[in-house]
């Protein structure tokens, strides 16, 4: 795999951990926000984390990439659509919508369509 989608990888991965563990506060007030309960929450932070070790261990082998990839796409696709039904502003969709950029580019290539 290219440089770059490593790199891409390696961003995406260790910026969901950040977020989900260290910054568990702020994620509660936003799905809050969302209207959505903690059972929610805590379904999709596990989902996240778990996507987020695949990306990692992906550094090694390649062929774990491609699914949690496309998966980490939706799931900040989702973030988006939340932000915006909370009326967010424009900075607060900035971070979900780079991660869904680099998901995106990270399954292009794990699937062969970019190099």
């Amino acid at each position: 795999m290219p440089n770059f989608a490593v790199i891409a990888q390696l961003i995406v991965a260790l910026s969901v951990l950040y977020v989900w563990v260290f910054r568990l506060e702020n994620i509660e007030k936003e799905f809050r926000e969302y209207g959505l309960n903690d059972t929610v929450r805590n379904l999709v932070g596990a989902v996240k984390i778990a996507l987020s070790t695949l990306l990692i261990a992906g550094v090694w082998y390649p062929s774990l990439v491609l699914v949690p990839a496309l998966i980490m796409a939706a799931l900040m696709l989702c973030a988006l659509i939340a932000h915006y039904r909370a009326r967010h502003a424009l900075q607060q969709y900035l971070p979900s919508f780079l991660l869904l950029l680099l998901s995106l580019y990270i399954a292009a290539v794990a699937s062969g369509r970019l190099r």
